[in-house]
Formats: C-alpha cells, sequence, structure tokens
C-alpha cells in the first residue's frame, strides 16, 4: 500500500452532518471535516448546558488542538446529529464522547436557536443550533482532545463572566446566554 491508502485506511469514518436549507429543511449531508471552512453551509447541530444536583452549570474550555475556538470556554458540550439520529440520541452520544458522562433526558429550551459566527482562523460556523439542557448523572471524565478543563459553577457567576469578559467565551455561549428563555433558567432561585 501507498503511504496515501495506509493513512485513508486507518482513518476513522466519516463524521456526517445535515446540510440544510434557509428554512431549516435538510438538503444533503455533508462530512463534518470538510463543511467548517471559509465558506461553511448552514447545517445541524446542538448545545447542550449541564447542570448538578447542587444547581451548578458544567462550563468546559475547549482542548488547545480544536480546530475552531481552541482554548476557549463554553457550555458543556456541543455537537451535530447524524443524518436519521433523533436529536436526544445525539445529544446523548456527545455527552458520552467529549465528558465520558451519562445524562438525563434533553430538554430542548431554546429549539430555534441559530447562529453564524467567524473564528479568528477565518473559519465560519453557520448552524440551526437547538440548545438543551440536561442534567448530568455523574462527575464528568473529559476527553482531553476535546476538553481542556471543566468547572461546575453558579449559573449567576457564569452570567456575570460572560457579561464582563465576552471575548473569552464562544460566540455561541454569549449568544445563548442572550436569549432571555434561557437566562431565566439559570437566575438564582
Amino acid at each position: 500500500m501507498t503511504d496515501l491508502t495506509t493513512a485513508t485506511a486507518r482513518r476513522a469514518p466519516a463524521e456526517e452532518v445535515v446540510l440544510l436549507a434557509e428554512d431549516g429543511t435538510a438538503v444533503g449531508t455533508a462530512d463534518k471535516a470538510l463543511v467548517h471552512t471559509r465558506d461553511t453551509p448552514l447545517h445541524l447541530a446542538f448545545s447542550c448546558h449541564l447542570f448538578d444536583d447542587a444547581g451548578r452549570v458544567l462550563v468546559t474550555r475547549r482542548a488547545l488542538t480544536k480546530i475552531t475556538w481552541p482554548g476557549v470556554w463554553t457550555n458543556a458540550f456541543c455537537g451535530h446529529p447524524a443524518p436519521g439520529e433523533a436529536m436526544t440520541d445525539a445529544v446523548r452520544r456527545r455527552g458520552r464522547h467529549e465528558l465520558g458522562v451519562e445524562i438525563s433526558e434533553p430538554a430542548a429550551v431554546l429549539p430555534d436557536f441559530r447562529y453564524r459566527a467567524v473564528d479568528a482562523s477565518g473559519i465560519v460556523e453557520n448552524e440551526i443550533c437547538p440548545v438543551h439542557t440536561a442534567r448530568a448523572l455523574a462527575e464528568p471524565r473529559p476527553d482531553p482532545t476535546e476538553v481542556a478543563e471543566h468547572r461546575w459553577v453558579r449559573p449567576e457567576d457564569l452570567l456575570a463572566a460572560v457579561t464582563a469578559a465576552p471575548w473569552a467565551f464562544s460566540p455561541w455561549l454569549v449568544s445563548q446566554l442572550a436569549d432571555p428563555r434561557l437566562a431565566e433558567l439559570l437566575a438564582p432561585r
């Protein structure tokens, strides 16, 4: 085998994302590795905010090896449902993959969240990205290729930090927290 053939044979199967029309209807699929570029087509994703039994919310710092927003603090995890995969199944799958944790039933709190953001490297995120909340059923054991650090914080402390230094957080987290529906869930009780 040639070096290229050997490398291709060892490569993990392509992770497919669902491509979307402007109205949110599925129009096809594409290899995730090829989608996130400087001209990223609209596609389906999700975000999840995890809570613990004490009412704290999990924030994670993206691994320094991530292609987009390396080292930036964000919500617990994000991902993309595979073609034909139920959204709640995708959220659970990604929680296991990134954080090594089982979660309670994910609830869509911002089912219509959509954003477009450009990383410092020029790579574009362009997603319809329903936002979910769930409860962690155990302490996270993050995959270091995904998550550099993680912290449980009081929701009001997260809101204060994002307000004081939005540049230190992912643009999708800043936008999500600006939505009153999510801010209400994080408000002190």
